[in-house]
């Protein structure tokens, strides 16, 4: 049988430190050439929706075979860029029926080719979203880091919170976000989640001031982490492709840079001379230089194969450059696997997606 699970399935099957330890295997496994990642692929093109906006049909995969899956994310998006403050925003419109968004996790197993699971992937993608930064910070930052401040109140920087929770042992949490409603709810939320004083700041200076851990976790296109901010022995950790978040000029100041994966550039695709917000302010992705190409890659630091942190006084930045399907197929490898173990989900007959036809 496949497998039909929804978000709250997910929501409840997926563990924070369960993620974080199947990733660092999968990550392993990636550096060491026994896993494979492909390069993501956009097509991006008008929509008759609004003026505004673009669609976009977006796909990633990955495949495990230690654990014994594969698995491909698709994404077909409504896509905005609105002007919020002096920041440009990205922002996804929930344009199909009932004002939701469409984005799917199709799981199958290497050992026989045939469907496990089919799934939302927004849980999912948070969830590894976060699970990576703090893989990040348990072997760039400090060990002794235990002030985390998280620009950004969103969707992202709630997994942000809890994934840092799971590998430092926090004292205080801050945040800032530039509307006061939302950095106050996300702060009340977060308390009473973790269990651990979560306060509210007037600005990013003021949430950054004496942090060991930094947060960018936002959908701004530009910088949101300033070089006046930086102090020694400092980690900041970001998660808009091309690091966006941070601002350029602080990059001579930092003293450790890693990537999440060298193939860090979309395949875009563009119809009618469209272009994605990103491309409107910066190139979207990191560029491939030889300086970026000599940078650690986070699956090279963790098998052992590169340095991280080698004092305390450095200043170290994890730039999340682009999400791989590779991901949601350890993931899914995990939902799939406890999901079967709890009884949760549908059942769908296998039938239904084979064929005895020669594809």
């Amino acid at each position: 049988m496949t497998l039909l699970l929804s978000n709250d399935d997910i929501e409840h099957l997926l563990v924070m430190t369960e993620l974080i330890d199947v990733l660092e295997v999968s990550y392993r496994e990636l550096a060491k050439g026994r896993g494979g990642n492909r390069l993501r692929s956009d097509i991006v093109t008008p929509t008759s929706l609004r003026e505004d906006g673009l669609y976009a049909l977006k796909s990633m995969d990955g495949v495990i075979p230690k654990l014994g899956v594969g698995a491909i994310r698709i994404n077909s998006d409504i896509l905005t860029f609105p002007q919020v403050g002096n920041q440009m925003r990205r922002v996804k419109v929930p344009a199909a029926p009932g004002k939701r968004y469409v984005g799917l996790v199709l799981l199958f197993s290497t050992h026989t080719g045939e469907p496990l699971a089919i799934m939302p992937d927004g849980v999912m993608q948070r969830a590894r979203v976060g699970a990576t930064n703090a893989i990040a910070a348990k072997y760039l930052s400090r060990e002794d880091a235990t002030v985390l401040a998280v620009l950004g109140s969103g969707w992202q920087a709630g997994a942000q919170v809890i994934a840092h929770a799971a590998v430092r042992e926090l004292t205080e949490i801050r945040v800032f976000s530039p509307n006061p409603d939302n950095r106050n709810a996300f702060a009340k939320e977060m308390a009473e989640e973790t269990g651990l004083p979560v306060h509210a700041s007037d600005s990013g200076e003021e949430a950054c001031r004496g942090a060991g851990l930094i947060a960018c976790a936002t959908n701004a296109v530009q910088a949101v982490f300033a070089r006046d901010w930086l102090e020694p022995g400092m980690h900041i950790g970001t998660v808009r492709p091309g690091a966006t978040e941070v601002d350029k000029r602080a990059w001579d100041d930092i003293d450790i840079f890693a990537l999440l994966d060298h193939d860090d550039n979309a395949q875009m695709i563009y119809t009618h001379g469209v272009l994605v917000g990103e491309d409107r302010v910066g190139k979207y992705g990191v560029d491939h230089d030889d300086w970026h190409a000599s940078l650690p890659s986070l699956p090279e630091i963790i098998s052992g194969q590169r340095d991280g942190r080698t004092a305390d006084e450095q200043v170290s930045c994890f730039l999340n450059n682009l999400g791989m399907g590779y991901q949601f197929a350890a993931a899914g490898y995990l939902v799939h696997k406890k999901a079967l173990e709890a009884g949760v989900g549908n059942d769908l007959p296998t039938d239904w997606f084979t064929e005895t036809v020669h594809p």
